[in-house]
């Protein structure tokens, strides 16, 4: 109750608390699924396109598996997106009522990038047994391209919130005389789109990558094993360096256009110079620090490489314009979790890169793969650390500088908010319930596929008849390169069943 308190003013709406509840648990949810619908067709491709260039049907296999994952995370993030689309609408009228005819056409992008690729996921998959090799591949070629399109459209709406451009203000404050071009490419846009993708695509690799580390350290160490950790662990690795010079682009554009954000996630309470850097700590609301680990001068340095650069504090405003202690504490501990696991799979990918340069293979320390094993949850930890950073950090503003998110909320009550929080949750916990058990069936089913056939399998054939072995269940799935034709294997035309990739 102390932290409520806290985090919401005594004036505030009474709809305010469980409207933010409902709209960060849909959120956070729905971004665990986010980086594999980004990332994750793209590494699938470069699976396939190495299947298809070394003649490979392990890289086949792995990426004709990898695409039913695929359609089946898209299918999952259809409902969690569906439901965050219409809580726009609904939780926030003030917003979408006010400012949907300047930042709207970012959803409008989102949206048809999610139904051309809703159409390429089922050609992709549908061709895996009835298109020629390199049709079907080109056919997946685009895949990524929509997926960075949605992408696009959701971070345009989100930088535009952060640093708004693009419009005039008439004499009764409402927005006119849009300029499209400006809303989309505003000055935090850039930072935030590059920053997002990349982050995309290291968690999808490591999430990937992590499934295989698990089988490594289990004792599975065959061709299948080690591809299926290597392609994946190795996009992501090289991914992960960029991603240092990204964060700290995207920090410094915080910095200029956003400095009580950014002095809400430096916890900064007075505009001085020779700013310490603090390492986690709390702020109080008289401005003290506590806890965490003090760095003299340190925040200054890394602002505008010079001690002597001035970084603006928290109370530069008033404080109803700024995030109050509790609020900065919160955006101040996600952003340094968020930097240390960086930080973190900066090293492993390191180790990584070193033990290819000098062996021409991965390392084979068992803490190598235990770290490559928790690599992919703490990247999703990190994604969600960075969502609550940019959120928590504009605070009080939805709109920064221009609307209150207590303007934007509906005035629906607080019960019926409450209830609705509550179906929100039993329903998303069925959802992600029926999505793991998906998983696990997938897997059993393949593992089954893998298993060498037992002995004396066919014996139950008639006389006279050849015994064979039982066909594998993969078999009969759209999910993959034809097995090798036999002699017999022909219809009553006499044409063979085969062909496809």
């Amino acid at each position: 109750m102390h932290t409520v308190v806290h985090l919401w003013a005594a004036d505030a709406p009474a709809q305010l608390l469980p409207a933010r509840q409902l709209m960060a648990f849909t959120l956070a949810s729905h971004i665990i699924l986010v980086p594999m619908g980004v990332a994750l067709p793209l590494i699938t491709l470069v699976m396939h396109h190495r299947g298809l260039r070394r003649n490979d049907p392990t890289a086949l296999l792995l990426a004709r598996r990898w695409s039913a994952v695929m359609a089946v995370q898209f299918a999952i993030g259809v409902v969690t997106g569906t439901v965050l689309s219409f809580e726009f609408g609904l939780l926030w009228p003030g917003l979408i009522g006010t400012w949907g005819d300047v930042f709207g056409i970012g959803f409008g992008v989102e949206a048809w990038a999610f139904f051309l690729e809703a159409v390429l996921i089922a050609v992709y998959l549908y061709g895996w047994r009835r298109l020629p090799p390199r049709t079907h591949f080109l056919l997946g070629f685009p895949l990524p391209a929509t997926a960075l399109l949605g992408a696009f459209g959701i971070l345009s709406a989100n930088a535009w919130m952060n640093t708004p451009r693009g419009f005039t203000l008439d004499s009764q404050g409402r927005p006119v005389d849009v300029d499209v071009w400006k809303a989309i490419f505003t000055p935090m846009f850039g930072p935030q789109y590059w920053h997002f993708v990349v982050a995309m695509l290291m968690t999808a690799g490591y999430v990937v990558a992590g499934v295989y580390a698990v089988g490594w350290l289990r004792g599975r160490r065959d061709h299948y094993h080690r591809l299926g950790f290597t392609v994946p662990f190795t996009v992501a690795a090289a991914a992960t360096p960029v991603q240092l010079v990204l964060g700290d682009s995207i920090t410094r554009a915080v910095f200029r256009e956003q400095p009580v954000k950014f002095a809400a996630m430096e916890i900064v309470w007075k505009t001085d110079s020779h700013v310490p850097e603090y390492l986690f700590g709390r702020l109080h609301p008289d401005g003290s620090v506590s806890g965490g680990i003090k760095f003299p001068q340190l925040d200054s340095i890394l602002a505008g490489f010079s001690p002597d650069t001035v970084v603006r504090g928290l109370s530069s405003v008033p404080a109803g314009d700024r995030p109050n202690a509790t609020q900065a504490t919160i955006a101040h501990t996600a952003f340094d979790v968020m930097v240390c696991i960086g930080s973190l799979l900066a090293l492993l990918a390191a180790w990584y890169g070193l033990a290819w340069l000098r062996h021409r293979r991965p390392p084979v320390s068992r803490w190598f793969y235990r770290g490559a094993a928790g690599a992919g949850a703490g990247s999703v930890v990190a994604v969600e650390c960075g969502w609550v950073t940019t959120e928590v950090g504009r605070q009080p503003w939805i709109v920064y500088q221009n609307m209150r998110v207590a303007e934007a909320v509906t005035s629906t009550r607080p019960a019926a908010l409450w209830t609705m929080f509550g179906l929100v949750i039993a329903v998303y916990v069925c959802i992600f319930a029926a999505f793991l058990v998906v998983l696990l069936k997938m897997r059993d089913r393949w593992r089954l596929a893998d298993a060498p056939a037992a002995p004396g399998a066919g014996d139950t054939a008639g006389a006279g008849e050849t015994p064979q072995a039982p066909e594998a269940p993969e078999s009969v799935t759209p999910y993959g390169p034809r097995p090798p034709l036999r002699d017999d294997d022909t219809d009553p035309a006499g044409r063979g069943r085969g062909g496809g990739a």
